[in-house]
């Protein structure tokens, strides 16, 4: 007789961007998401996440599929097995991402933004928040209490924002991937969700973040329009990321609702900081996976967070 638990729905994603090395903090996180869907007895999928032309390089990509594996991960569906929600590859994905943006643009949540080419380039990055006010720390990397983070994306502060809701005709639906357009928070409106790491949030629409880029005129969708559509086509029931995003999951609750989707679980994993209280970031190499293999540190001690001091 098969002593075998059953399968169940659950259905978790690892989702690298390919901007640099991953470093000690995508290890611990990314570890977190592949135990979970473990302990669910369910299916992890790996999703690149390739969408910024101007800093996505193939050699970080293959460095994270290496790297992820080196540390003992393994994933059930991705761009190097395949599964039944290919391509996972976000570049491969766009006529996903049009799609959720001309229904958003009939329902009248979005409107033709015309703000600077540095204000547009913020949104095909995840918007991280900062450690600052964490304060120093006793050791290389250590997790951070997420009450101490500030979201690094100023708030919009309404430009382009017509004063009534901007309604498509077909005409100007055909120039939909011409112009940027920007999605309409509702203001005053409370965001809630209840973390599963962390505990209850509440964000306050048009006061904790603003009017948020959804697409470039250059083609290029935003983090939060992609990673929604894809969570939503990928069936994805919990996210598993870094405490760093959770406002980014106030704006894509909003989203998700805009576009009629049942939004996944969430469990946003403590931070890591360096040793002067800053979030880790890919420019961190000291820190980067790759750079502790090659210093010959074993997926144990990387994923614990113990590094033993150079020589």
């Amino acid at each position: 007789m098969s002593t075998t638990a059953p399968a169940t729905s659950y259905r978790g994603r690892l989702a690298p961007s390919p901007t640099g090395y991953l470093h000690l903090g995508h290890a611990r996180t990314f570890a977190a998401a592949a135990q979970r869907a473990r302990d669910a007895l369910g299916t992890l999928l790996f999703r690149m996440e390739d969408l910024d032309p101007d800093r996505c390089r193939p050699v970080y990509a293959s460095a994270a599929l290496e790297d992820l594996r080196w540390l003992g991960l393994a994933w059930q569906e991705g761009p190097d097995i395949g599964g039944p929600c290919a391509p996972y590859t976000q570049s491969q994905r766009l006529s996903t991402y049009r799609a959720a943006l001309r229904s958003l643009l009939a329902a009248g949540f979005l409107y033709p933004c015309r703000c600077s080419r540095k204000d547009l380039a913020t949104a095909l990055q995840a918007p991280h928040e900062s450690t600052r006010g964490a304060g120093a720390v006793s050791t290389s990397a250590q997790s951070m209490d997420p009450s101490l983070q500030i979201d690094d994306e100023p708030l919009y502060p309404g430009t382009c924002r017509p004063a009534s809701p901007f309604i498509a005709t077909d005409a100007e639906d055909d120039l939909l991937l011409g112009r940027n357009w920007r999605f309409r928070v509702p203001d005053g409106e409370p965001i809630e969700f209840t973390d599963l790491n962390i505990g209850p949030q509440r964000f306050i629409a048009g006061r904790d973040f603003g009017d948020f880029v959804l697409w470039r005129r250059d083609g290029v969708p935003s983090y939060q329009l992609a990673c929604v559509a894809d969570d939503h086509a990928m069936r994805i029931t919990e996210v598993v990321r870094g405490a760093d995003l959770l406002k980014s999951t106030a704006r894509q609750l909003l989203l998700a609702r805009a576009l009629g989707y049942t939004s996944p679980a969430w469990f946003h994993c403590a931070l890591i900081t360096d040793a002067a209280g800053t979030r880790l970031a890919k420019r961190h190499d000291a820190l980067a996976i790759r750079t502790l293999r090659a210093r010959g540190l074993t997926p144990a001690q990387v994923l614990s967070g113990e590094i033993p001091p150079e020589s």
